[in-house]
């Protein structure tokens, strides 16, 4: 099966808030999406999509984007112990094959997303994004879940560099909503991640981080 183009991710995107904003519900970006749409190389697979709705579940909210768009359906998941399903998203096929794009729907709470203001949710190319510094944050978490893979260092070190230019840092006001415990756990994480990876120690420490490694 041939993967999504970029047009066709940012599409399918779009279709998916829209259909959410229906029902006054509203989202925003995070993973390898947001990331490329902040500025990051690499090409995304996938689509993951925060819905800031925390008393709908999350299979309720697939269920509903597939009532509005028949483009949007569901399949079991591989695990036959799995109590969810997998949701999809239809594409143009190429020759005989058939061709889709995965949509992953959360909510705040999930994997320790924190429950983000819709006034701090970023737009960029026409995309709500979660905000630059905590999809940062958020990224370091997947690191330390997926067993450290090699696809998350890269998108951590690209948006070190993206955030460090902006300027952003963990103490300041517009951050002030982020819960104590979720900062917390990111500067854990921060600093198990510099003892692996030395040579951002620099970019850390100007985002307001300790590291444990300042001369």
């Amino acid at each position: 099966m041939s993967s999504p183009t970029l047009d066709e991710i940012r599409t399918v995107a779009r279709k998916a808030i829209h259909a959410f904003a229906a029902s006054s519900l509203q989202c925003c970006l995070f993973g390898s999406t947001a990331c490329k749409q902040y500025g990051a190389s690499r090409h995304p697979h996938d689509i993951d999509l925060i819905v800031l709705a925390s008393d709908i579940s999350a299979e309720v909210l697939k269920e509903m984007l597939t009532q509005r768009d028949t483009d949007f359906y569901l399949i079991r998941a591989k695990n036959p112990a799995a109590t969810y399903k997998v949701l999809y998203h239809r594409l143009a096929s190429r020759g005989r094959t058939k061709r889709s794009c995965k949509v992953d729907i959360l909510t705040p709470g999930i994997i320790n997303i924190p429950n983000i203001p819709p006034s701090r949710i970023e737009t960029v190319g026409a995309l709500p994004l979660v905000p630059l510094l905590p999809l940062l944050l958020l990224k370091l978490q997947g690191w330390i879940d997926r067993a450290k893979q090699p696809v998350d260092v890269a998108d951590i070190a690209q948006l070190l560099v993206i955030v460090s230019r902006r300027g952003d840092k963990i103490g300041q006001e517009n951050l002030g909503w982020l819960p104590d415990e979720f900062v917390m756990l990111a500067r854990s994480r921060v600093r198990k991640y510099v003892a692996e990876r030395k040579e951002t120690t620099q970019y850390w420490e100007a985002l307001g981080f300790e590291t444990g490694l300042a001369e």
